[in-house]
């Protein structure tokens, strides 16, 4: 009887049979390399990703306060009264005491006659952003809003911190948020006229870069 020769068929199958029973999947020294790719990457994208999620904070608390001056501006509209939106370190309420650059802020609405009481319904809005965001806000303890929705002078809000009103129409009132981490640099600002923006605090406004301040 033959046996199989190297180019016998039974010869390949046993070649087949051999190749079959061989473990597939990575070597530990791939897996290890493998593992060392990975954290490599990690290591070099960990700065840029905390850079985009301070980013994200400063935009996200910079757009709470510009829709809060927005409220402030509609509401003394809507109610025909005088609003203000205040800065301040205590927890938000119609009674807390403003600061200049406060971390938190609430909106409401300011007596419009010698005497009269202000109530719950002329509170509108507190918001108070969380310790972890690292937030710091620079900017006046109250800006109030007329009837009109213009930022206005008012010596005599009751809060014991007063309205002053932007000098010109050039020089706005402005808020400065600044985030542990952030690259962007972002402010509020609101002008004479009643215009509020958000912009970047690093770009100077023209034409083609309508985000710069």
């Amino acid at each position: 009887m033959l046996k199989p020769g190297p180019h016998h068929p039974g010869a390949a199958s046993a070649d087949q049979a051999t190749l079959a029973a061989r473990p597939r999947g990575f070597t530990l020294i791939e897996l290890l390399a493998t593992l060392a790719a990975m954290a490599t990457l990690l290591v070099l994208a960990t700065p840029a990703l905390s850079a985009w999620l301070a980013n994200a904070k400063a935009r996200s608390s910079a757009e709470q306060l510009q829709n809060s001056l927005r409220l402030a501006q509609s509401e003394a509209l809507r109610r025909n009264r005088q609003t203000v939106l205040a800065l301040t370190n205590a927890t938000p309420a119609l009674a807390a005491t403003p600061v200049a650059n406060g971390r938190n802020w609430f909106v409401r609405a300011l007596p419009g006659l010698s005497g009269e009481t202000a109530n719950d319904g002329f509170y509108v809005q507190g918001v108070a952003l969380p310790s972890g965001m690292r937030v710091s806000i620079t900017g006046p303890g109250v800006l109030c809003f007329n009837t009109i929705g213009r930022p206005v002078t008012n010596g005599s809000t009751g809060l014991g911190v007063n309205c002053t009103a932007p000098t010109n129409a050039t020089t706005p009132a402005t808020y400065d948020l600044t985030v542990a981490g952030a690259t962007r640099r972002l402010r509020v600002q609101v002008f004479l006229g009643g215009q509020i923006r958000l912009c970047d605090r690093d770009k100077t406004l023209s034409s083609s870069v309508p985000d710069g301040c």
